[in-house]
C-alpha cells in the first residue's frame, strides 16, 4: 500500500509541501486480482468506502474507465493543456483512471448495490469536484501526481516546478472547505440582489416559470453549476425545447429539479441526437412529454447503456411494439443494470414458472426490485399462507405490481380478506385485490355489498366503476328476488 504521504526529500520546499499539503490526502490503492479500493477524504462525502468490484460487471467497469478518461481529458484541457498533451497524460495514467473508477464505486456504493448504473453526467458530477479539489491541493504538480499514481511523483520534476513557486504562508484549506466555499458562492449567486436591485435574469426567469427561490437553492446545493448557467445560452433554450415537445409549463420546474444537468447539455449535439436514437430504439415520439416528465435522466445516458437495455428486452422475446410501450411507460428501466438487476430477476422469475416476457411488458418496474429485500419475502409470505408456487406464479403473471407492496400492507389486506368469506382461489384469479385501498375501496364496497344481501365476484366488487358496481348489485338482487 503506497501513500502519497511517503514523499521524502531534503529540499526545504518539498519538506514544507509534504508537511502542509500532502497530508490532507491519504490516497491509497491496492490491486488484488483487479479488485481495488481506496480510502480518501474527498469533497463532502467523508466516506471510508471500500467497495468490492466483484459486484460490478467487467463490461461496466470498462465503460466507466472510458467515461473517467473523458472527464479527466476535459478537466486537463480546461486547465490549459492541449489535446495532444492531455492525451499523453491519459495514456500514462492507467492506475489513476482505475482510482477514479474506484471512487465512483465508493461514493455511489448504494446505487451499485441496487443495480442502478450512473449516467454520464452523474459520473462527471462525482469526479469533477474531486479533480478540482486535487488541483486546489497540488496546483501545478497535479499532472505529476496523476502520472505517477499510486507512487510518489518523480522528485526532480516536482523540484523544477516548486522552485518557481513561492512558499505558501499558510497550509492549504481542506478540500471540503474549498467545496463549501464554492457552494456558498453558488447559493449567493441565485439569491443575492444585484446592483439593479433585482435577482439575476436566469433566476427571475425560473421564478416566473413557477420555481420559488427555495427550490432553486435546493437544486443549487445539489448541483452548484446550475447557478452559473446562462439564461439565453443554457436554461431558456432547454425550457423552450421542453415546451415545444408538449411538456406542460407546470411540469417544467419538476423536470429541472429532478435533472438540472439537462440545462448544461447541448441541444444540437446531445439532447436531440439522443432522442432520435431513442426513437430508433422504440420510444414513441408522440409521448416524449410524458417520458421526460417520468424520467428526465433518460436523456443523459450513453448510447451503449441505452442499447444494452433494449437488446435485453428483445432477448426476452418482446416485440418492437412491446419494447416501445415499455420504454414509454417505464423509461427508468434504462437505469437498471442488465447484468446486476435485470438478468438475476429474470432467472428468479423463470425459476417460479413465470413468463418473463409477459411480466416485463406488464410491469417492468418489478425488475428493478431487490430479489432478497423485496421479491423473496413476498413469495414466502404467500407460500406460508398456503399458496403453491404455481399459484404464486399465476398471481405474479396477472399482477406483477404485487411485489411492489410492503409486507405490512399485504398482511393487513390478507387479514381482512379472511373475514370476507371468499375462497383463496379468488385471489389467484384476481391478485389486483392487493392494489386497492383497504379503507377507501375494499371495506366500503364490501360493506355495501353485504348490506344489499348479494354477493359479487371479488373482481366485480372492486374493479367496477361506482355506477357499474351499483348496477351489478341491482341486477344480482333482482335475479335473487326473481328466483
Amino acid at each position: 500500500m503506497i501513500s502519497l504521504m511517503q514523499v521524502r526529500t531534503p529540499n526545504p520546499k518539498l519538506a514544507f509541501l509534504s508537511r502542509t499539503r500532502l497530508p490532507l490526502y491519504r490516497i491509497e490503492l491496492s490491486f488484488p486480482q483487479k479488485v481495488f479500493f481506496c480510502r480518501a477524504k474527498y469533497s463532502e462525502s467523508e466516506i471510508d468506502g471500500s467497495f468490492n468490484l466483484r459486484v460490478v460487471p467487467s463490461n461496466l467497469v470498462a465503460a466507466e474507465k472510458e467515461e473517467a478518461k473523458a472527464v479527466l481529458t476535459l478537466f486537463l484541457k480546461k486547465h490549459g493543456l492541449s489535446n495532444a498533451l492531455s492525451a499523453r497524460v491519459i495514456n500514462k495514467s492507467e492506475p489513476f483512471i482505475d482510482h477514479l473508477v474506484s471512487r465512483l464505486h465508493s461514493v455511489h456504493k448504494s446505487r451499485y448495490l441496487v443495480g442502478r448504473e450512473l449516467t454520464t453526467l452523474e459520473i462527471r458530477d462525482a469526479l469533477i469536484p474531486y479533480l478540482e479539489a486535487l488541483h486546489e491541493e497540488y496546483g501545478s504538480i497535479l499532472v505529476d501526481v496523476v502520472e505517477s499514481f499510486p507512487n510518489p511523483p518523480v522528485l526532480e520534476k516536482i523540484e523544477e516546478t516548486i522552485e518557481k513557486v513561492p512558499l505558501p504562508v499558510t497550509p492549504a484549506s481542506p478540500p471540503s472547505a474549498v467545496l463549501d466555499s464554492k457552494k456558498l458562492k453558488a447559493l449567493a449567486r441565485v439569491s443575492d440582489i444585484g446592483p439593479t436591485g433585482k435577482l439575476p435574469p436566469h433566476i427571475l426567469y425560473l421564478v416566473e416559470l413557477g420555481m420559488d427561490i427555495e427550490r432553486i437553492r435546493v437544486i443549487t446545493r445539489k448541483f452548484p453549476a446550475f447557478a452559473y448557467y446562462s439564461l439565453e445560452g443554457k436554461i431558456k433554450p432547454v425550457v423552450e425545447f421542453l415546451l415545444d415537445l408538449g411538456v406542460p409549463r407546470s411540469q417544467v420546474p419538476t423536470i429541472l429539479s429532478k435533472r438540472p444537468q439537462l440545462c448544461g447539455i447541448s441541444l444540437s449535439e446531445n439532447l436531440i441526437p439522443t432522442m432520435a436514437f431513442l426513437e430508433e430504439l422504440g420510444v414513441d415520439k408522440e409521448q416524449w412529454a410524458k417520458v421526460i416528465y417520468r424520467f428526465p435522466a433518460l436523456l443523459t445516458y450513453s448510447r451503449p447503456k441505452l442499447r444494452a437495455t433494449v437488446d435485453f428486452l428483445y432477448e426476452m422475446g418482446l416485440s418492437a411494439e412491446s419494447v416501445s410501450k415499455v420504454l414509454t411507460r417505464c423509461p427508468n428501466i434504462i437505469s437498471y443494470s442488465v447484468e446486476d438487476k435485470l438478468r438475476p430477476a429474470t432467472e428468479y422469475f423463470r425459476s417460479m414458472g413465470v413468463d418473463v416476457g409477459v411480466l416485463l411488458y406488464r410491469c417492468p418496474q418489478t425488475f428493478g426490485l431487490s430479489i432478497e429485500a423485496n421479491v423473496k419475502p413476498v413469495t414466502e409470505f404467500f407460500k406460508d399462507k398456503g399458496f403453491s408456487m404455481a399459484e404464486v406464479a399465476a398471481m405474479i403473471s396477472r399482477y406483477g405490481a404485487l411485489y411492489t407492496f410492503s409486507l405490512a400492507k399485504l398482511i393487513l389486506k390478507w387479514n381482512f380478506f379472511l373475514t370476507m368469506g371468499y375462497p383463496r382461489a379468488e385471489l389467484v384469479k384476481f391478485p389486483q385485490y392487493f392494489g386497492y385501498s383497504l379503507e377507501e375501496r375494499i371495506k366500503p364496497r364490501f360493506a355495501i355489498m353485504t348490506q344489499t344481501g348479494v354477493r359479487l365476484l371479488l373482481n366485480q366488487m372492486l374493479s367496477l366503476s361506482e355506477d357499474a358496481f351499483n348496477k351489478a348489485l341491482k341486477r344480482k338482487l333482482k335475479k335473487l328476488l326473481d328466483n
